[in-house]
């Protein structure tokens, strides 16, 4: 369907992380999918590797969502990066773009990551 990408999908939640890799994996089988579960180590493994699309979550211990993104956007102008998350707050999805990142709400589904990603790759 597309070239090789490479994703980092940042949650606390180990369930969150592996239902959203096996969403990204039935549609785009050959991405390189990577996991962090919080904040610092992601920072870590993006400073080694230029990810394609970044996934954050917003409630993690220590930083949020909202403050890695701002750190990934400011040190990654080219990657995508969203805000994946139950908290729907007009004031979240505000400041998730203030900080240019994209909005999607929880709970996941493999139609709904899967329309995002290909959007996105539509868009390259």
């Amino acid at each position: 369907m597309s070239q090789k990408r490479s994703v980092l999908l940042v949650d606390d939640s180990k369930f969150a992380r592996m239902l959203v890799k096996a969403f990204i994996t039935s549609s785009f089988a050959d991405w390189q999918i990577d996991e962090a579960e919080e904040a610092e180590t992601a920072q870590v493994m993006a400073k080694a590797h230029p990810y394609d699309y970044l996934l954050v979550d917003f409630n993690m211990p220590g930083m949020n969502g909202l403050e890695l993104g701002a750190i990934l956007r400011a040190s990654y102008p080219d990657a995508t990066i969203a805000l994946l998350t139950a908290n729907i707050q007009q004031e979240i999805q505000n400041k998730a773009a203030k900080a240019g990142m994209d909005f999607l709400a929880k709970p996941p589904t493999e139609e709904k990551i899967r329309d995002y990603l290909a959007g996105k790759e539509a868009g390259r």
